[in-house]
């Protein structure tokens, strides 16, 4: 599109490519925990997409909205990295907590309790519980998880959302992998299923779920970083 100048429209092109933006960011957000925005990723492509459009030639012999996916996905992926949603410490801390369930879990042969766990982590039943609320987990993938290793070590991001041969609606489409996570949410106990049908399928959030189960929100809370360290053990296969 061009202006009257024989100049390419900039707003023009970027309302043309908004759509394409948005895909690219809701396709990200099918893998990244509910902390992350997607408005806020949106936000992030379109100054790619602005980048894109300051950048581009055509004698580069690429098309443009080849330029464009590259540019705007290399945005995301840069705010995302700068942006890290949970702290080191508190990776350790859910680890260390999937670590202890799976030890529990391959001992007695069923999903253990909460005062199971925190005996297995040398810990207080209490104490155990005010770790779960400090870790608020979130995520059922780490970025690090799938890293290669080595000098020139690629993230989880770059490899299953930035290729769009396995982008996350293709890894979606894997029923192998859609089958054990229903497997396993099955295999929760009663009330930690609740929550998450309640909190994932439902979209309430921790007050509304509390107001439901007649518990605090910070139960909810851990009940809910605990019911993500049971699902973690039990897709650390996949």
């Amino acid at each position: 599109m061009y202006t009257v100048k024989g100049q390419l429209d900039r707003s023009a092109l970027i309302r043309q490519y908004q759509p394409l933006v948005r895909r690219l960011a809701h396709h990200m957000m099918a893998k990244l925990p509910p902390s992350v925005e997607v408005d806020d990723l949106i936000q992030v492509g379109l100054i790619g997409l602005s980048d894109a459009l300051a950048r581009y030639e055509s004698a580069q012999g690429v098309q443009f909205e080849t330029f464009a996916t590259q540019r705007i996905r290399g945005a995301m992926l840069d705010e995302l990295r700068e942006n890290d949603w949970m702290s080191r410490g508190s990776r350790k801390s859910q680890k260390d907590i999937e670590g202890a369930i799976r030890k529990v879990e391959h001992r007695l042969g069923r999903s253990p309790l909460e005062s199971e766990v925190a005996q297995e982590m040398g810990l207080s039943l209490e104490e155990y519980q005010t770790l779960l609320g400090k870790v608020r987990g979130t995520q059922l993938i780490y970025l690090e998880d799938m890293a290669r290793g080595g000098e020139d070590d690629d993230t989880y991001l770059d490899r299953h959302v930035a290729d769009s041969e396995a982008d996350p609606l293709n890894m979606l489409r894997d029923q192998r992998m859609r089958q054990a996570l229903v497997a396993a949410i099955k295999l929760l106990p009663e009330r930690e299923q609740y929550i998450m049908s309640m909190y994932y399928e439902q979209d309430m959030n921790l007050k509304e779920i509390a107001a439901v189960l007649d518990v605090t929100e910070s139960r909810v809370c851990q009940l809910h970083s605990q019911s993500i360290a049971r699902l973690r053990a039990k897709m650390h296969s996949h």
